[in-house]
Protein backbone atom coordinates (compact mmCIF):
# COMPACT_ATOMS: atom_id res chain seq x y z
CA UNK A 1 0.00 0.00 0.00
CA UNK A 2 1.40 3.39 -0.98
CA UNK A 3 1.60 6.50 1.17
CA UNK A 4 -1.52 8.03 -0.33
CA UNK A 5 -3.56 4.82 0.01
CA UNK A 6 -2.31 4.36 3.54
CA UNK A 7 -3.31 7.88 4.48
CA UNK A 8 -6.81 7.37 3.11
CA UNK A 9 -7.18 4.05 4.87
CA UNK A 10 -6.08 5.60 8.15
CA UNK A 11 -8.48 8.51 7.75
CA UNK A 12 -11.32 6.12 6.97
CA UNK A 13 -10.52 4.11 10.10
CA UNK A 14 -10.36 7.27 12.20
CA UNK A 15 -6.76 6.70 13.26
CA UNK A 16 -3.89 9.18 12.86
CA UNK A 17 -1.40 8.42 10.11
CA UNK A 18 2.19 9.64 10.28
CA UNK A 19 4.89 9.37 7.64
CA UNK A 20 8.19 7.98 8.86
CA UNK A 21 11.30 10.17 8.42
CA UNK A 22 12.80 7.62 6.01
CA UNK A 23 9.67 7.61 3.84
CA UNK A 24 9.60 11.40 3.85
CA UNK A 25 13.25 11.55 2.74
CA UNK A 26 12.60 9.06 -0.08
CA UNK A 27 9.65 11.09 -1.26
CA UNK A 28 11.73 14.27 -1.21
CA UNK A 29 14.55 12.61 -3.15
CA UNK A 30 12.14 11.22 -5.74
CA UNK A 31 10.56 14.62 -6.22
CA UNK A 32 13.95 16.29 -6.56
CA UNK A 33 15.03 13.66 -9.09
CA UNK A 34 11.91 14.20 -11.19
CA UNK A 35 13.03 17.83 -11.64
CA UNK A 36 16.77 17.27 -11.79
CA UNK A 37 16.85 14.67 -14.57
CA UNK A 38 14.92 16.71 -17.21
CA UNK A 39 16.86 19.83 -16.22
CA UNK A 40 20.16 17.98 -16.67
CA UNK A 41 19.11 16.70 -20.10
CA UNK A 42 18.11 20.20 -21.25
CA UNK A 43 21.32 21.71 -19.87
CA UNK A 44 23.45 19.06 -21.59
CA UNK A 45 21.69 19.71 -24.91
CA UNK A 46 22.21 23.46 -24.59
CA UNK A 47 25.89 23.13 -23.72
CA UNK A 48 26.77 20.62 -26.44
CA UNK A 49 24.68 22.03 -29.32
CA UNK A 50 26.10 24.37 -31.93
CA UNK A 51 23.86 27.28 -30.97
CA UNK A 52 25.18 29.66 -33.61
CA UNK A 53 24.50 27.21 -36.40
CA UNK A 54 21.06 26.37 -35.03
CA UNK A 55 20.17 30.04 -34.77
CA UNK A 56 21.24 30.67 -38.35
CA UNK A 57 19.34 27.66 -39.71
CA UNK A 58 16.15 27.92 -37.66
CA UNK A 59 15.93 31.54 -36.47
CA UNK A 60 17.41 33.85 -39.08
CA UNK A 61 15.50 37.01 -38.24
CA UNK A 62 16.30 38.80 -41.48
CA UNK A 63 14.73 35.96 -43.47
CA UNK A 64 11.74 35.72 -41.14
CA UNK A 65 11.10 39.44 -41.64
CA UNK A 66 10.73 38.99 -45.38
CA UNK A 67 7.78 36.64 -44.82
CA UNK A 68 5.59 39.35 -43.34
CA UNK A 69 2.90 40.42 -43.87
CA UNK A 70 2.23 37.84 -46.62
CA UNK A 71 2.49 34.89 -44.24
CA UNK A 72 -0.46 36.37 -42.31
CA UNK A 73 -2.54 38.01 -45.04
CA UNK A 74 -2.26 35.10 -47.49
CA UNK A 75 -1.01 31.85 -45.92
CA UNK A 76 -2.64 32.08 -42.49
CA UNK A 77 -5.84 33.57 -43.90
CA UNK A 78 -6.12 30.78 -46.47
CA UNK A 79 -5.51 28.16 -43.77
CA UNK A 80 -8.29 29.61 -41.63
CA UNK A 81 -10.69 29.77 -44.59
CA UNK A 82 -9.94 26.19 -45.62
CA UNK A 83 -10.45 24.98 -42.06
CA UNK A 84 -13.68 26.92 -41.54
CA UNK A 85 -15.16 25.63 -44.79
CA UNK A 86 -14.22 22.03 -44.03
CA UNK A 87 -15.54 22.27 -40.48
CA UNK A 88 -18.93 23.70 -41.45
CA UNK A 89 -19.40 21.20 -44.28
CA UNK A 90 -18.25 18.32 -42.06
CA UNK A 91 -20.55 19.41 -39.22
CA UNK A 92 -23.63 19.53 -41.44
CA UNK A 93 -22.80 16.23 -43.13
CA UNK A 94 -21.80 14.62 -39.83
CA UNK A 95 -25.07 15.64 -38.19
CA UNK A 96 -27.01 13.98 -41.01
CA UNK A 97 -24.91 10.81 -40.76
CA UNK A 98 -25.33 10.74 -36.97
CA UNK A 99 -29.12 10.89 -37.37
CA UNK A 100 -28.93 8.08 -39.93
CA UNK A 101 -26.75 6.12 -37.51
CA UNK A 102 -29.52 6.34 -34.89
CA UNK A 103 -32.35 5.73 -37.35
CA UNK A 104 -34.77 2.89 -36.92
CA UNK A 105 -34.35 2.06 -40.62
CA UNK A 106 -31.69 -0.60 -40.95
CA UNK A 107 -30.57 0.53 -44.42
CA UNK A 108 -29.82 4.03 -43.12
CA UNK A 109 -27.80 2.62 -40.24
CA UNK A 110 -25.79 0.43 -42.62
CA UNK A 111 -25.08 3.33 -44.98
CA UNK A 112 -23.99 5.55 -42.08
CA UNK A 113 -21.73 2.84 -40.66
CA UNK A 114 -20.18 2.19 -44.07
CA UNK A 115 -19.42 5.89 -44.54
CA UNK A 116 -17.91 6.23 -41.06
CA UNK A 117 -15.72 3.15 -41.38
CA UNK A 118 -14.47 4.07 -44.85
CA UNK A 119 -13.58 7.70 -44.19
CA UNK A 120 -12.17 7.04 -40.74
CA UNK A 121 -10.03 4.27 -42.16
CA UNK A 122 -8.67 6.14 -45.18
CA UNK A 123 -5.76 8.56 -44.75
CA UNK A 124 -6.82 12.15 -45.39
CA UNK A 125 -4.13 12.36 -48.07
CA UNK A 126 -5.92 9.73 -50.18
CA UNK A 127 -9.18 11.65 -49.86
CA UNK A 128 -7.45 14.82 -51.12
CA UNK A 129 -5.97 12.90 -54.06
CA UNK A 130 -9.37 11.44 -54.88
CA UNK A 131 -11.04 14.87 -54.75
CA UNK A 132 -8.28 16.59 -56.71
CA UNK A 133 -7.72 13.90 -59.35
CA UNK A 134 -10.48 11.30 -59.24
CA UNK A 135 -13.52 13.58 -59.24
CA UNK A 136 -12.40 15.67 -62.28
CA UNK A 137 -11.63 12.47 -64.20
CA UNK A 138 -14.94 10.84 -63.31
CA UNK A 139 -17.06 13.95 -63.86
CA UNK A 140 -15.31 16.20 -66.44
CA UNK A 141 -18.12 18.74 -66.50
CA UNK A 142 -18.28 19.15 -62.71
CA UNK A 143 -16.43 22.08 -61.18
CA UNK A 144 -16.18 22.88 -57.50
CA UNK A 145 -17.54 26.32 -56.59
CA UNK A 146 -14.74 28.52 -55.39
CA UNK A 147 -12.04 26.50 -57.12
CA UNK A 148 -9.41 25.31 -54.66
CA UNK A 149 -11.48 26.53 -51.72
CA UNK A 150 -14.35 24.33 -52.80
CA UNK A 151 -12.07 21.32 -53.27
CA UNK A 152 -10.48 21.72 -49.86
CA UNK A 153 -13.84 22.27 -48.19
CA UNK A 154 -15.19 19.11 -49.79
CA UNK A 155 -12.13 16.98 -48.99
CA UNK A 156 -11.76 18.15 -45.38
CA UNK A 157 -15.50 17.92 -44.82
CA UNK A 158 -15.66 14.31 -46.02
CA UNK A 159 -13.00 13.28 -43.53
CA UNK A 160 -14.29 15.41 -40.66
CA UNK A 161 -17.89 14.24 -41.08
CA UNK A 162 -16.96 10.65 -40.25
CA UNK A 163 -15.45 11.65 -36.90
CA UNK A 164 -18.06 14.29 -36.13
CA UNK A 165 -20.88 11.84 -36.82
CA UNK A 166 -19.64 9.48 -34.11
CA UNK A 167 -19.06 12.36 -31.72
CA UNK A 168 -22.56 13.76 -32.27
CA UNK A 169 -24.10 10.28 -32.00
CA UNK A 170 -22.37 9.75 -28.66
CA UNK A 171 -23.59 13.15 -27.48
CA UNK A 172 -27.20 12.37 -28.45
CA UNK A 173 -27.07 9.02 -26.69
CA UNK A 174 -25.60 10.70 -23.59
CA UNK A 175 -28.77 12.80 -23.15
CA UNK A 176 -30.95 11.08 -20.52
CA UNK A 177 -33.78 9.02 -21.92
CA UNK A 178 -36.18 10.96 -19.74
CA UNK A 179 -35.64 14.03 -21.92
CA UNK A 180 -36.97 12.13 -24.91
CA UNK A 181 -39.94 10.85 -22.93
CA UNK A 182 -40.74 14.29 -21.54
CA UNK A 183 -40.69 15.83 -25.02
CA UNK A 184 -42.90 13.07 -26.45
CA UNK A 185 -45.33 13.43 -23.55
CA UNK A 186 -45.76 17.08 -24.57
CA UNK A 187 -46.93 15.94 -27.99
CA UNK A 188 -43.69 16.47 -29.90
CA UNK A 189 -42.82 14.21 -32.77
CA UNK A 190 -39.53 12.30 -32.73
CA UNK A 191 -37.91 14.80 -35.09
CA UNK A 192 -39.22 17.80 -33.17
CA UNK A 193 -37.99 16.36 -29.88
CA UNK A 194 -34.56 15.79 -31.41
CA UNK A 195 -34.26 19.32 -32.77
CA UNK A 196 -35.82 21.27 -29.90
CA UNK A 197 -34.88 19.27 -26.79
CA UNK A 198 -32.20 16.64 -27.34
CA UNK A 199 -29.88 18.27 -29.89
CA UNK A 200 -29.18 21.44 -27.82
CA UNK A 201 -28.22 19.32 -24.82
CA UNK A 202 -26.15 16.97 -26.96
CA UNK A 203 -24.21 19.82 -28.56
CA UNK A 204 -23.30 21.19 -25.14
CA UNK A 205 -21.73 17.81 -24.41
CA UNK A 206 -19.88 17.47 -27.72
CA UNK A 207 -18.53 21.03 -28.05
CA UNK A 208 -15.11 20.13 -26.54
CA UNK A 209 -14.48 17.13 -28.83
CA UNK A 210 -15.76 19.11 -31.82
CA UNK A 211 -13.28 21.86 -30.97
CA UNK A 212 -10.54 19.22 -30.92
CA UNK A 213 -11.69 18.16 -34.38
CA UNK A 214 -11.38 21.79 -35.48
CA UNK A 215 -7.74 21.77 -34.35
CA UNK A 216 -7.08 18.57 -36.32
CA UNK A 217 -8.70 20.07 -39.41
CA UNK A 218 -6.56 23.17 -39.07
CA UNK A 219 -3.47 20.99 -39.32
CA UNK A 220 -4.91 18.72 -42.03
CA UNK A 221 -5.47 21.75 -44.23
CA UNK A 222 -1.75 21.48 -45.05
CA UNK A 223 -2.69 18.66 -47.44
CA UNK A 224 -3.95 21.30 -49.87
CA UNK A 225 -0.45 21.31 -51.38
CA UNK A 226 -1.34 18.03 -53.14
CA UNK A 227 -4.05 19.85 -55.12
CA UNK A 228 -1.56 22.01 -57.00
CA UNK A 229 -2.42 25.44 -55.66
CA UNK A 230 -1.42 28.84 -57.02
CA UNK A 231 0.70 31.36 -55.13
CA UNK A 232 -2.41 33.12 -53.80
CA UNK A 233 -3.99 29.84 -52.67
CA UNK A 234 -1.06 28.62 -50.58
CA UNK A 235 -1.63 27.79 -46.93
CA UNK A 236 0.96 27.92 -44.14
CA UNK A 237 2.80 24.67 -44.83
CA UNK A 238 3.08 25.24 -48.58
CA UNK A 239 4.10 28.86 -48.04
CA UNK A 240 6.80 27.91 -45.54
CA UNK A 241 8.02 25.05 -47.74
CA UNK A 242 8.35 27.29 -50.78
CA UNK A 243 10.22 29.95 -48.81
CA UNK A 244 12.51 27.34 -47.26
CA UNK A 245 13.33 25.85 -50.65
CA UNK A 246 14.10 29.25 -52.15
CA UNK A 247 16.35 30.31 -49.26
CA UNK A 248 17.87 26.89 -48.40
CA UNK A 249 17.01 27.68 -44.79
CA UNK A 250 14.55 26.20 -42.29
CA UNK A 251 13.49 29.49 -40.69
CA UNK A 252 10.33 29.81 -42.87
CA UNK A 253 9.17 26.42 -41.62
CA UNK A 254 9.61 27.58 -38.03
CA UNK A 255 7.66 30.78 -38.73
CA UNK A 256 4.86 28.75 -40.32
CA UNK A 257 4.80 26.50 -37.26
CA UNK A 258 4.51 29.51 -34.97
CA UNK A 259 1.56 30.74 -37.05
CA UNK A 260 -0.14 27.36 -36.54
CA UNK A 261 0.37 27.75 -32.79
CA UNK A 262 -1.29 31.18 -32.89
CA UNK A 263 -4.54 29.35 -33.66
CA UNK A 264 -4.16 25.92 -32.07
CA UNK A 265 -2.96 27.03 -28.61
CA UNK A 266 -5.96 29.36 -27.95
CA UNK A 267 -8.28 26.63 -29.23
CA UNK A 268 -6.68 24.10 -26.87
CA UNK A 269 -7.18 26.51 -23.95
CA UNK A 270 -10.80 26.93 -25.01
CA UNK A 271 -11.30 23.15 -25.05
CA UNK A 272 -9.98 22.80 -21.50
CA UNK A 273 -12.24 25.59 -20.26
CA UNK A 274 -15.28 24.07 -21.93
CA UNK A 275 -14.49 20.68 -20.42
CA UNK A 276 -14.18 22.20 -16.94
CA UNK A 277 -17.48 24.04 -17.39
CA UNK A 278 -19.21 20.83 -18.48
CA UNK A 279 -17.85 19.00 -15.43
CA UNK A 280 -19.18 21.74 -13.13
CA UNK A 281 -22.62 21.58 -14.75
CA UNK A 282 -22.94 17.83 -14.22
Amino acid sequence: MGITEGTRAAEAAGTPYTVSPAAARRRTLLRAGSYAVPAAVVLLAVLTADRARLADQFARLSLAGTMFPEVLTVALLNTVLYTAGGFVFGLVLGLGIAVMRLSGVRLYRWLAMAYIEVFRGLPALLVFVFVGVGVPLAFPGVHFPGGVYGQVTFALGLVAAAYMAETIRAGIEAVPRGQWEAARSLGMSHGRALVSVVAPQAFRIVVPPLTNELILLFKDSSLVLFLGVTLQDRELTKFGQDMASASANTTPIVVAGCCYLLITVPLSVLVRRLERRNHRMR
